[in-house]
């Protein structure tokens, strides 16, 4: 990849670029992931990469971040199910901020606030306020997809205050993420405002019946709008 001058889509999804598969076996090692991380500096033609369900954790999501740093060309990556943990979504949130690229980014079925879906963790608001505060000031981004990654009211108040301002987001999935009617009367103010996103997915939370209310309260008359709850 650092002398290719062709290959413009790669996917590695579900292999052991660490060493180790998707439940754990195996021994971990960094070196393959910050390999291509390194590639990725220089290559010039790369614009889509899947490297899902490959355990990279916080360690290849930071040599990620890196990459991202000074890449100029790769449009969309897919992380999702890896393992990344507040500490990697922070790393990747630096990059984000200067990044002028990538539109399409894919961190569903991670950790990102410390815990998995089922629970298991130590609950921090960190990595997600990192990435929404990154939000405010991409200006490139288009989908983001943060489903499956347990945010909570807490997350999902913080993604709300970056559509504030965000002018570029058209499509944000933040289903399975235990959003409560909470997150939503703060998603719910942010939508009355933002005039870019149009498509959002809230599946499988814990939404009742004034959350879903507000939700849809908040997009009314917005012609074109796709919304799931």
């Amino acid at each position: 990849l650092r002398v290719n001058g062709v290959l413009k889509t790669l996917n590695l999804s579900q292999n052991q670029l660490c060493g180790v598969d998707i439940i754990g076996r195996g021994t971990y090692s960094v070196v393959g992931i910050t390999a291509l991380a390194e590639a990725l500096k220089v290559n010039g033609v790369m614009t889509e990469l899947d490297v899902s369900w490959n355990s990279i954790g916080p360690a290849g999501a930071t040599a990620i971040a890196a990459a991202l740093r000074g890449n100029a060309v790769l449009t969309k990556l897919d992380l999702a199910r890896n393992g990344i943990d507040d500490a990697g979504a922070e790393a990747l949130a630096s990059a984000l901020r200067v990044n002028g690229v990538l539109k399409t980014l894919n961190l569903s079925q991670n950790q990102l606030c410390g815990v998995d879906f089922m629970g298991r963790g130590t609950y921090s608001v960190v990595g997600i306020t990192a990435l929404a505060e990154a939000l405010k000031v991409n200006g490139v981004m288009t989908e983001l997809d943060v489903s499956w990654n347990s945010i909570g009211p807490a997350g999902a108040t913080a993604i709300a205050a970056a559509l504030r301002g965000n002018a570029v987001l058209t499509k944000l999935d933040l289903a399975r993420n235990g959003i409560d009617d909470a997150g939503a009367e703060a998603l719910a103010s942010a939508l009355r405002v933002n005039g870019v996103l149009t498509i959002l997915n809230l599946c499988d939370n814990d939404l009742g019946d004034e959350g879903e209310g507000v939700i849809r309260d908040a997009v009314s008359g917005r012609v074109g709008f796709e919304l799931e709850m």
